[in-house]
């Protein structure tokens, strides 16, 4: 086959890669808008089960991935003026950074013989009309999906919560949330380190927090200096950054959740972020595109036309979705409702966080919910220890 990819994030590539494993006859280019090394972002997250895929998928860009990444196996909670909370040994977390995530996937792509073009961006299919696929994986944004919304029946919902992705030189040793009360309510991140100099950093807070401390009208230097001092207490003197890299910014943004009705449109065909999204507080979306992009092979090679192996491919990953956007939506609505859970002490406060997703614990009171998960956990463990049955 003759394949065009446009989009040259994570989704984009390592369909090249698994289509040129599977046969390296495809003719297969890569077409990215940005100059090599610009990409949004800072680090990714992912876990065991990601690694263990990957592995299967293709053992040298996932030994490349493992080797540079970093992992942690502790979470840690600063809620307001209380002493840190710990938990070891929780879900055991690995962080990447995304330019190095990208630039792994580039280098395996380019080994196997897959051409890819850099600062090409392509608004239409008469752009790649030579091509037998066209595998549509330029995000969120994408302007070959929006050209046929309609047809793809594309809706987005928009967040409550105002959040802004930042880096800094800050090394969390643990996966850690910190809670800050302000005059106007309360803000809070996300910190994980995603090499041995870096770490992400993701604010989050209700509109009427943003506004109220001026969030709306400061520029980006005040906006970060103020964030440094509200989160002083966590980054232990190390700067916020607001660029991944020349030329980009960081904006203060509503988390945007996109489906599509339909996943293709002739011979174009919906991956990673241009399909769906997820709300980034379950750190799914890298593991997810990735996900996309080896079922979608396994369908063009195990089908007998490209309508067939689309279908397939389309029915096979809403159905897997599901129960991580319907963990997403539960997530994204706890933090939209955070304030119902702060009054609670910082280690029941952090066992909530762990049950975000639950469909019951917004309709039941949070002491209550944690009483009883509690004594669930503790009866489940004595089960364990001392056999059933």
């Amino acid at each position: 086959m003759k394949v065009a990819c446009v989009g040259g994030g994570p989704a984009s590539l390592y369909f090249s890669v698994l289509m040129k494993r599977a046969d390296p006859s495809h003719d297969i280019t890569v077409y990215e808008r940005n100059p090599a090394g610009a990409t949004d972002g800072w680090g990714v997250t992912y876990w065991d089960e990601l690694l263990e895929n990957l592995y299967r998928a293709d053992h040298e860009s996932a030994q490349a991935i493992s080797a540079n990444s970093v992992h942690w196996d502790s979470w840690v909670a600063h809620v307001g003026d209380s002493a840190p909370v710990m938990v070891d040994h929780w879900d055991e977390g690995f962080g990447i950074g995304r330019r190095e995530l990208l630039g792994i996937l580039a280098d395996r792509a380019g080994s196997l013989g897959v051409n890819i073009e850099f600062e090409r961006e392509i608004a239409g299919e008469d752009e790649v009309a030579g091509a037998d696929l066209v595998v549509v994986g330029d995000g969120v944004n994408s302007v070959l999906r929006e050209r046929h919304a309609d047809h793809f029946g594309t809706e987005v919902v928009v967040g409550r919560n105002m959040y802004i992705w930042l880096g800094t030189t800050k090394v969390f040793d643990s996966f850690t949330f910190a809670f800050v009360e302000t005059a106007h309510g309360w803000i809070w991140c996300y910190g994980y380190r995603y090499d041995t100099n870096h770490s992400t950093c993701v604010v989050e807070c209700s509109p009427e927090t943003w506004k109220g401390l001026g969030f709306h009208e400061a520029s980006e230097t005040g906006c970060l200096t103020q964030l440094e001092k509200l989160f002083a207490g966590i980054l232990d003197g190390h700067p916020l950054i607001g660029r991944a890299h020349a030329g980009g910014s960081a904006r203060w943004r509503n988390f945007r959740t996109l489906t599509n009705r339909r996943w293709s449109r002739g011979n174009l065909v919906l991956v990673g972020d241009a399909a769906h999204t997820t709300h980034f507080s379950i750190g799914a979306g890298t593991a997810l595109a990735l996900a996309d992009t080896a079922v979608l092979v396994a369908a063009l090679h195990e089908s007998t036309t490209l309508e067939t192996a689309l279908a397939r491919y389309e029915r096979a990953r809403k159905s897997a979705l599901r129960p991580a956007q319907r963990a997403a939506r539960y997530s994204a609505r706890f933090y939209e409702n955070l304030p119902r859970y702060l009054s609670l002490p910082p280690e029941q406060m952090l066992a909530l966080i762990s049950r975000r997703h639950s469909r019951l614990l917004p309709h039941v009171p949070p002491r209550l919910y944690y009483r009883v998960d509690h004594a669930v956990g503790r009866l489940v463990l004595g089960l364990d220890r001392h056999g059933a049955g």
